[in-house]
């Protein structure tokens, strides 16, 4: 149902497909700046005349400043306004931008990249939070839905496009389309993006209240182990999109402008997983679906694991087990993040924020310490995505048997009211 905003606070309000359409623009922002620019990695370590680790750094950098920031999107959102944080981090990712395409040492990009990072999240989290001030119910879900699937584009054409560019032109000239791509948007973002949550519903910038709040989500042994099914799913994800350019380049002998050999297949995957679990909802259980999606993942892993262990490194095998791996993560996120935002439905826009910075730095782990460790060997990459998905569905295990004990005492208590 759509809740009526004082046409004074914002912009005509735009078709439900336009808005999709903005908000996804918005959230392609995170793969824009994380995958257009791995092709580039061997010129930009000769460009700054830094080592293969330096460079790799820079997406650490950016995905620990993500991370933290992404902490803070929905509350900064809820006391001054969706329309008003949105703008500001493009500006700034705007800015940053310019700024990584003119550096000339790797200490200015790590920066430059910390500064993107702060800024890039905030269209993920403050963009679902539009939504549900728009619309509730199936209409909210399918916008939702929507929105992931133009979203799922992103990562697939982001690694071939930055190829093609560094090919052409240089290295410089990725960021430099990332700044004409974000500054663009923040035009288009100034002119037709509502405000949703006027300055008579903000809530103030209490630092009480978010102590509170953030504490309650974090203390509660449930969001650590529902989250983690999530988080270490990507985590397996993010193990090879960290590791592509050693990957594709030096595993499979590839060149910069062939990395849809592997995002192709990826977000492939992540599109038809996320069109299973639409058609799914609501006709059979959450559980059956998440456990659904995790076979089709350790079939994926165990496949590969074992196909690396009696051959070489191959096309199409050595990339195929990834689509069957994303189709089912995308089968299991939706359920268990919706199990997430039901836990403090008081504080959804927290909560949303802590499982994206629960996801986010761990992959910052995963790009910063494990691929360097694993990225040496296709088949060590193999494993270590097979061993994130066995904990994420451990972790899955401990989380359904925490609440089956949990609903007895809930439902003693209802009666007692």
């Amino acid at each position: 149902m759509t809740q009526p905003v004082p046409a004074t606070s914002r912009p005509a309000l735009p078709s439900s497909n336009a808005l999709a359409l903005m908000l996804a623009a918005l959230a392609m922002l995170g793969p824009f700046s994380v995958d257009t620019y791995l092709p580039a990695f061997p010129a930009i370590q000769s460009a700054l005349h830094a080592t293969a680790l330096e460079v790799q750094q820079t997406l650490t950098a950016y995905m620990f400043s993500f991370a933290v920031m992404i902490l803070w999107h929905g509350a900064l959102s809820d006391a001054f306004g969706r329309r008003n944080v949105i703008l500001g981090s493009l500006a700034l990712f705007a800015i940053a931008s310019l700024g990584c395409a003119a550096v000339h040492s790797v200490e200015y990009l790590w920066a430059f990249r910390i500064l993107q990072g702060m800024s890039a999240g905030a269209g993920v989290v403050v963009g679902r939070a539009i939504i549900r001030d728009l619309y509730a119910g199936a209409q909210a879900a399918r916008l939702l839905s929507l929105v992931t699937m133009i979203f799922s584009i992103a990562p697939a054409i982001a690694p071939v496009l930055g190829g093609w560019i560094v090919k052409l032109l240089d290295w410089r000239s990725i960021f430099l389309f990332i700044f004409a791509y974000s500054g663009l948007l923040l035009w288009y973002c100034f002119r037709r993006l509502p405000e949703t949550v006027p300055p008579e519903r903000r809530q103030p910038f209490n630092p009480g209240f978010l102590w509170r709040s953030y504490t309650q989500v974090f203390r509660s042994p449930l969001f650590h182990l529902l989250a983690g099914v999530v988080a270490f799913n990507f985590a397996g994800l993010f193990l090879y999109v960290a590791a592509a350019p050693v990957f594709l380049t030096s595993h499979l002998r590839l060149g910069p402008d062939q990395f849809g050999w592997q995002f192709i297949p990826t977000v492939c995957g992540v599109f038809l997983g996320a069109l299973a679990a639409n058609r799914l909802a609501g006709k059979i259980p959450v559980s059956r679906q998440v456990m659904i999606g995790f076979c089709l993942m350790l079939s994926a892993t165990i496949g590969n694991v074992l196909y690396h262990l009696w051959f070489p490194p191959a096309l199409p095998w050595s990339v195929a087990p990834l689509f069957f791996y994303t189709m089912g993560m995308s089968m299991v996120s939706p359920g268990v993040t919706l199990l997430i935002l039901d836990m403090f439905p008081d504080i959804r826009g927290i909560v949303a924020s802590c499982q994206s910075f629960t996801m986010t730095m761990l992959a910052a782990v995963v790009s910063g310490i494990i691929t360097p460790i694993l990225s040496h060997s296709v088949l060590w990459l193999a494993a270590g995505q097979l061993a994130f998905t066995v904990t994420a569905l451990v972790l899955w295990i401990g989380a359904r048997a925490r609440t089956l004990r949990l609903e007895p005492a809930k439902m003693e208590s209802q009666k007692s009211v």
